[in-house]
């Protein structure tokens, strides 16, 4: 069991998307969809802090703005080599331990994330998530490592899909691709949910996150989604 770890959630966001741009911002029940998340997120109870880490380009001053309102601290650094930047981020805030999430995961589960810690926190593995054997909905993605592995991935990897992408040398899921010598363990929903998709992406996505915060109370969990969804099967997304 790890002791004394000081876990820190760095949520990625750029304002730069080829299939929609600007989704971060996006309104989403009445707040920019990265709004919504940063809420979500910032329930985990096993977190000690949250912060968002965006390029340092003049657009995403918009996300910064975001944050200072929320009181949420933001790193800047290089749009492309996202692992960098998030190296940066995470000597920043002190953590030992690291929560990956990304900024088009409005729909966030604070339990999921919770769980994902624990079950680090509880082990010996370097990397948890629930992203390499997917059983959650699409749009729940979480990953938890060691400040070490994130280290060890920036001092090893050079290739630019393994920098732009943070955690392939940590996940050793990529053929071709260079990865570390890590113990992995997946997080496992009971029943295979893969299928669901509730990422932002596209505009059809955005239309249907936009329906089932609608259709749900402030502080969901993603079992009130998939009971909604059931109902409304185009909520699925599948």
């Amino acid at each position: 069991m790890k002791q004394q770890a000081r876990v820190v959630a760095i949520i990625q966001a750029r304002v730069g998307s080829s299939r929609l741009p600007g989704k971060v911002l996006m309104d989403i029940g009445g707040q920019p969809a990265l709004g919504q998340m940063i809420k979500r997120v910032k329930r985990a109870r096993t977190l000690d802090q949250v912060l968002v880490c965006v390029p340092d380009n003049r657009a995403d001053d918009a996300i910064v703005e975001l944050c200072d309102g929320l009181g949420v601290k933001c790193v800047r650094g290089s749009e492309k080599d996202v692992l960098g930047r998030y190296v940066i981020a995470a000597e920043q805030s002190g953590g030992s331990t690291i929560v990956r999430l990304t900024g088009d995961c409005p729909m966030s589960d604070p339990r999921v994330i919770d769980k994902a810690v624990g079950c680090f926190l509880s082990g010996t593995a370097d990397y948890v998530s629930n992203c390499n054997r997917r059983t959650f909905p699409d749009g729940l993605d979480v990953e938890v490592f060691s400040l070490e592995a994130l280290l060890q991935a920036e001092k090893c990897a050079k290739e630019e899909f393994s920098r732009e992408h943070v955690t392939p040398y940590i996940r050793g899921v990529h053929p071709g691709l260079l990865w570390g010598d890590f113990e992995r363990v997946d997080l496992v929903n009971p029943i295979n949910l893969g299928h669901v998709r509730w990422t932002l992406d596209t505009s059809q996505d955005l239309a249907r996150i936009r329906e089932l915060f609608a259709g749900l109370p402030e502080e969901f969990c993603w079992e009130d989604a998939l009971s909604l969804a059931t109902r409304y099967p185009h909520l699925l997304g599948v």
